[in-house]
């Protein structure tokens, strides 16, 4: 179940919430997301940076910049949702759907570019040591902001699976990641009071790791749709099911679906049709099923007539 705040923020700003496959309803939601992303993640910058800066802490400064990319991709994203629900024109027939995974991609060099930094910046402190300067206050509020990380978690799992967004899905999986990088930099916080090992550095350098990795996974879920992925096998499976359900298609062959976006997909097909029934019949039969697919799947499907002879036992 959605966490009650994630349910009131999503009446309050999302007007037909219930229908997530409009686009205007997907859009709201896009804007929803990133606009609690770059508040939640801005007020975690500046919580963090300011602790960080007064402990002398590489990690927790480390952290703190993670949020501000953080930040940074959800301004990306509602500038990705807002691009993508753009009408198709004369120069993008298709849409610009494809636009929300351009967005993802960015996002995710982003992410990639902010982890190599600090990781450079963690391996001079790992041999250059500093004092830390961090006391209970301190630490208690760094720790205080995993709170924040649960719940933007929970908000950006809740949004994603409502509009099946693989920028919001990984935008879940990156504050889920944040919980266990903060988790780190706070265990060696408090492990420097106790010991002369460079720990600061050392975690600031699992945070940067963390953070790449991430970045990359990122990158590969976005890449796949741009390159153009397998088709989800349920999606073919119900095409092939509704076109031999209309009336004098026999057989479907050589399917081939094009995605353009979220639920967004250009389809060929060859429809097997009788070839005793004249061209007109063919042509509507064909015709039918098109409007048929368009009716009940987010699919523009074009079919190629496959005539023929049904008496003919080699061919049947």
């Amino acid at each position: 179940r959605d966490p009650m705040l994630v349910k009131l923020l999503i009446h309050l700003f999302v007007k037909d919430s219930r229908h997530p496959e409009r686009p205007h309803v997907r859009l709201a939601y896009g804007i929803l997301a990133g606009s609690v992303g770059i508040a939640v993640n801005y007020l975690l910058f500046c919580i963090k940076l300011t602790v960080g800066l007064l402990s002398g802490s590489i990690a927790m400064a480390a952290d703190a910049i993670n949020n501000l990319s953080d930040a940074g991709s959800s301004v990306v994203s509602v500038l990705g949702f807002k691009l993508s629900s753009k009408p198709a024109d004369n120069e993008h027939p298709f849409g610009h759907g494809r636009l929300e995974y351009v967005a993802g991609m960015i996002v995710a060099v982003i992410i990639i570019s902010v982890g190599f930094d600090f990781l450079k910046e963690s391996v001079v402190r790992i041999f250059s040591p500093s004092e830390l300067r961090a006391d209970n206050l301190a630490i208690g509020i760094f720790a205080g902001t995993l709170l924040f990380k649960v719940w933007l978690f929970l908000f950006y799992r809740a949004v994603g699976k409502r509009i099946d967004s693989k920028i919001l899905k990984a935008a879940a999986f990156d504050s889920l990641s944040d919980l266990l990088t903060t988790s780190v930099v706070l265990g060696a916080v408090f492990s420097a009071r106790f010991t002369s090992f460079p720990v600061d550095g050392c975690a600031g350098v699992i945070v940067a790791l963390f953070v790449i990795c991430g970045g990359f996974g990122v990158l590969r879920d976005t890449i796949n749709p741009l390159l153009g992925e397998l088709p989800d096998k349920a999606l073919v499976k119900e095409l092939e099911t509704r076109l031999l359900a209309c009336k004098g298609i026999c057989g479907v062959h050589e399917i081939i679906l094009h995605n353009y976006g979220h639920n967004h997909y250009f389809a060929t097909a060859h429809a097997e049709v009788s070839r005793d029934g004249d061209l007109m019949t063919s042509h509507d039969t064909l015709e039918g099923a098109e409007v048929e697919i368009a009716r009940n799947m987010p699919v523009r499907l074009v079919l190629h007539c496959d005539p023929y002879n049904t008496r003919d036992p080699k061919v049947k």
